[in-house]
């Protein structure tokens, strides 16, 4: 279990081949004015649709948590180790349980890798490239040792296109791998924390509170500062 660290699901394309591999999402989170900054896009490295996917992200966590107050929080958002440019806008909840782990300091469970884009209400949306996704965070687990603790989280609507190889059918089957759906933000936050949704969202509405007394603090010593009188 790591604080704010998850992993993500890719797929590379070569050609006609395509394959999944997991890449490790981290988030860091501190006093700021609300903004979610999104290293990928800062380098040129992001491309639109990842940008319009973290600001979404902004949206619901301002929504959730800040409709009645201001939001102190700056936010960063990168995937590790990353060379290449970074598209599409199914690391959402990825990013957003970085976010909220780094926010709470709540760790994340490592046994499992996520993929789904969400909306700014919280809900999960499909995702293209699911199998592959799958089976590549499978072949890394195989490969390390099954514990029967991993899994991958997927949304619910992509169970349609669910068509696995055998090996990880077999896996699943004999509960040494896990392939889990979920409807909304919710379910996954609970999934890779181990903690009700009700306990996350006390600890982020506490580490506002803290944040906007901070903030407070800062704004008085300003206001007095003897340059300003």
């Amino acid at each position: 279990e790591v604080v704010g660290q998850v992993n993500g699901l890719a797929v590379y394309m070569l050609g006609d081949y395509s394959f999944g591999r997991p890449t490790r999402i981290t988030a860091t989170a501190r006093l700021g004015t609300g903004k979610v900054l999104d290293i990928e896009r800062e380098v040129e490295l992001g491309g639109k649709i990842h940008s319009k996917a973290v600001l979404i992200i902004g949206a619901l966590l301002a929504q959730r948590y800040a409709r009645d107050r201001p939001l102190p929080l700056a936010a960063t958002l990168v995937f590790e180790q990353s060379y290449s440019g970074v598209e599409g806008d199914s690391a959402s909840i990825a990013e957003l349980v970085a976010l909220i782990s780094a926010v709470t300091d709540i760790p994340v469970r490592q046994h499992l890798a996520v993929t789904g884009s969400l909306n700014q209400h919280g809900q999960v949306q499909p995702v293209g490239g699911v199998n592959d996704k799958i089976e590549g965070f499978f072949e890394v687990c195989r490969d390390r040792g099954l514990s029967g603790e991993q899994g991958v989280i997927i949304p619910q609507a992509n169970e349609v296109n669910l068509m696995l190889r055998e090996d990880v059918r077999e896996a699943a089957a004999a509960g040494l791998f896990h392939v889990i759906s979920v409807a909304d933000a919710d379910q996954a936050l609970e999934l890779l924390t181990g903690v009700r949704i009700e306990s996350i969202d006390s600890a982020v509405n506490a580490r506002i509170d803290v944040l906007l007394e901070l903030a407070g603090q800062y704004a008085v010593g300003k206001d007095e500062h003897p340059s300003r009188k």
